[in-house]
């Protein structure tokens, strides 16, 4: 199955930036659509961001808009997440999802569709 790893999270400063990236094995990466999610201590994981398996078409959630953007390089089987502006409330693990529903915004059930996450800590 495509097995996904997320890297570029760490401690920001209010106000700074962050670029996550996930990359994806296997050649069925260009047929996903792909996201990312994330889980703040205490609190569900939400969707964030999701980007067609082309990527003419790009997905926020509300809270995110105008801040996040979304992108891949098909070529380098590689999704990445611009994070502008970051605020404390951003503060949370940021997975990975291949096969996000674009209907739904939701990922799949199964395990080897996610990353295993990578922190991401806003300081006030």
């Amino acid at each position: 199955q495509v097995q996904l790893v997320e890297s570029g999270g760490g401690l920001v400063e209010a106000g700074g930036s962050l670029r996550l990236s996930c990359a994806a094995s296997g050649r069925a990466f260009r047929a996903y659509p792909m996201g990312w999610f994330r889980q703040a201590p205490g609190k569900e994981r939400e969707f964030v961001a999701a980007i067609s398996w082309g990527g003419e078409s790009t997905y926020y959630a509300d809270s995110v808009k105008g801040r996040f953007t979304i992108s891949r390089d098909n070529a380098k089987n590689t999704v990445y997440l611009q994070m502008n502006s970051l605020k404390p409330e951003d503060t949370a693990v940021y997975y990975c999802a291949a096969d996000v529903s674009i209907a739904t915004m939701e990922g799949r059930d199964e395990d080897d569709y996610w990353g295993q996450g990578t922190q991401v800590t806003v300081s006030s």
